[in-house]
């Protein structure tokens, strides 16, 4: 049986080398080890006895919005709604906080659309967010703003986002 848990420092080496394929093909960003114990705050992961079979991050970016990213699943568990299972993990917690939308970066657009999400031009953000988002270092952050200097990593992804306002069920992964 799946369980969806926080994750825990001793989950980290295990979210890392799932995700290690997915970075190869340039599906998901390329992290150092040291970026996910930094940032396991942010994971949950889906077990299954003690193995970690998918993984997602929520990343809160300001005062109303957080990332959902890191979203993976072994390939060999796909097609059993993990990935659902996790994203709605993360949608729960988003709205524990308070947060009013969800932005990914995706190649998954028909996952995202599925739960609520649209593709967006620009960035949803007035000047004075903008300005102050241009002071983190966080390349999650450089691609929610949409700088040129991140295009080359994100080139074919599609930027979506969700208002949490919106009561869509993920049905399907």
């Amino acid at each position: 049986m799946i369980e969806i848990v926080s994750a825990r420092p001793c989950h980290v080496r295990a979210i890392a080398e799932l995700v290690e394929p997915f970075a190869h093909h340039r599906v998901l960003v390329a992290k150092e080890l040291i970026s996910y114990f930094e940032d396991v705050q942010e994971f949950v992961v889906a077990l299954d006895g003690e193995n970690v079979v998918g993984c997602g991050a929520l990343h809160v970016m300001w005062e109303d919005i957080a990332e959902i990213r890191t979203l993976a699943v072994r390939p060999e568990e796909q097609g059993r709604g993990i990935g659902s299972r996790i994203y709605q993990a993360l949608e729960d917690r988003a709205r524990e906080l308070g947060l009013a939308r969800l932005f990914c970066l995706t190649f998954e657009t028909d996952f995202f659309a599925r739960a609520g999400f649209a593709p967006i031009e620009g960035t949803p953000v007035g000047k004075n967010v903008f300005n102050e988002m241009l002071r983190s270092h966080d390349e999650g952050l450089a691609e929610f703003l949409d700088l040129a200097r991140v295009k080359p990593n994100t080139l074919g992804n599609t930027r979506m986002l969700k208002e949490l306002t919106d009561d869509v069920l993920l049905e399907g992964d």
